[in-house]
């Protein structure tokens, strides 16, 4: 929390003040900062009290260990992701996200989110699930890994469409970027077979009447999909770079759907190519340039 005076307000425990923080008393008074902080130990060598002397000679002794409130100018340092990853059974999904996520161990995301994923990967999880497509969108957008990316979408491009429209969101996302990057390669066939599974939440009402509506509505989304122009023309105007790159992402994805169902009656394959062609050149552009930011 920022206090009224610029700097933050904070419970740190004894040992971790440091010198220029400033002790709030019982009445919220603020006590002259901190100049200097020394550890004291108890006969068995364990530390026992932190001595800090404030501004003027005074000194204030507090257990260590014990949390206290101060104001203070540091910043909180982010936490530190977890990278280890837990032991794994050979040829199992838990073991598949982990030869994933040791492909490129300086991306600590990537490495962080994977050793999370190690220690149980529930594939029935909307959340995982998620994961796992955001690793395969990682690789295949920030580190041009088109085999890890596979990998990745592998875990989720076999799963059935079991009517949880939340968990198909992230295998339809999934089939189309794998179907994306086997065209890439020249694998068009494999390519369209992953696009016809697209089709399998295709469900239609069994009245006549009801499923011809469907059908209009499902042609009606194909041929004039939800491509974010508006909200990525204000991220534009608002040099919010990361707005612009979440809503790109989100029109890139739909693209991806469109040309692995096969395009629809007003975008064609020749002009779905063209149009993820330059929308990945401009994410990957806008991905570097967020990750120089962090």
């Amino acid at each position: 929390m920022v206090s009224t005076h610029g700097t933050y307000l904070r419970h740190v425990k004894a040992q971790d003040v440091h010198p220029g923080d400033r002790f709030l008393t019982r009445r919220g008074q603020t006590a002259p900062a901190v100049a200097a902080v020394r550890t004291v130990r108890d006969d068995f060598g364990t530390p026992a009290l932190v001595i800090a002397t404030l501004e003027g000679g005074r000194e204030v002794k507090i257990a260590h260990g014990s949390v206290i409130r101060v104001r203070t100018d540091r910043a909180e340092a982010a936490p530190t992701p977890e990278t280890t990853f837990s032991p794994t059974d050979a040829g199992s999904p838990e073991s598949r996200v982990v030869a994933v996520g040791q492909r490129h161990l300086d991306d600590v995301e990537l490495t962080a989110t994977a050793a999370r994923l190690s220690h149980g990967l529930n594939l029935r999880s909307g959340a995982h699930l998620e994961d796992v497509l955001g690793m395969a969108e990682r690789m295949y957008l920030l580190h041009e890994d088109t085999d890890g990316a596979l990998e990745a979408l592998g875990l989720l491009t076999n799963l059935p469409w079991d009517g949880a429209v939340g968990r198909w969101k992230s295998v339809q996302a999934a089939l189309g970027l794998a179907a994306q990057i086997l065209r890439e390669d020249d694998d068009h066939i494999t390519a369209a077979n992953l696009g016809r599974r697209l089709h399998e939440a295709d469900e239609l009402p069994s009245e006549p009447g009801r499923a011809a509506r469907v059908l209009e509505v499902r042609q009606r989304q194909l041929n004039e999909p939800q491509l974010y122009d508006r909200e990525i023309s204000k991220a534009l105007q608002a040099d919010d770079t990361a707005a612009e790159l979440r809503w790109r992402r989100a029109r890139w994805t739909t693209l991806l759907y469109l040309r692995a169902r096969g395009g629809s009656e007003t975008f064609t394959d020749t002009d779905l190519e063209s149009r993820i062609a330059r929308e990945v050149e401009t994410i990957r552009r806008l991905e570097r340039e967020v990750e120089r930011n962090r």
